[in-house]
């Protein structure tokens, strides 16, 4: 993340991420709660070290009160005529629930729409996260399809996924609307 190296939200700041935060992601990645949806096999931070290192990828703390809370990642396409950017999150269980997440994919929707001049951004959350399609759907992100069998589960069957979108414009009419 050339651009920027440090995002603030109303509650998060989003900070390029370094090899010395891979323990205390490895950390939240572990939870029971956080696995169950970003699983990466038995180890943790070879699979946390081997995100931050991948050129594709552009992973991000999340900070909260001066501490890790979580990660978040985006990466683009490139080519003109599909020109996007994807976003993927994941937070410390002991933070669900208190907005923490909504704010850091706005912050960084903000920032790929303001500052790169992406037009449309996606995510695609499990189609059974509820809590998680709650809370993209408070940024503006909208369900565009079910992914049937879109990725295999901790039990190894395969699982739907959720693919949502948001384009630039219902960014800003959803901040809009937010400060009333």
């Amino acid at each position: 993340m050339a651009h920027a190296t440090t995002l603030h939200g109303d509650l998060v700041s989003l900070r390029t991420a370094t090899a010395a935060d891979v323990a205390a992601l490895a950390v939240i990645r572990a939870d029971p709660e956080v696995y169950r949806w970003w699983r990466g096999g038995e180890d943790l931070a070879a699979t946390v070290a081997g995100e931050l290192a991948d050129e594709e990828e552009h992973s991000l703390v999340i900070e909260y009160e001066d501490r890790i809370v979580g990660a978040i990642q985006w990466s683009a396409e490139e080519e003109p005529d599909y020109r996007h950017a994807s976003i993927d999150i994941y937070l410390d269980a002991a933070v669900h629930g208190h907005g923490l997440g909504t704010d850091a994919v706005r912050t960084l929707a903000r920032y790929l729409i303001t500052e790169l001049g992406h037009h449309r951004l996606t995510i695609d959350p499990a189609a059974d996260n509820a809590a998680a399609i709650r809370c993209y759907a408070k940024v503006g992100f909208r369900p565009v399809g079910v992914m049937r069998e879109y990725e295999r589960g901790p039990d190894g069957t395969w699982q739907d996924g959720l693919l949502m979108d948001l384009l630039a414009a219902e960014l800003d009419a959803e901040s809009d609307s937010a400060r009333g």
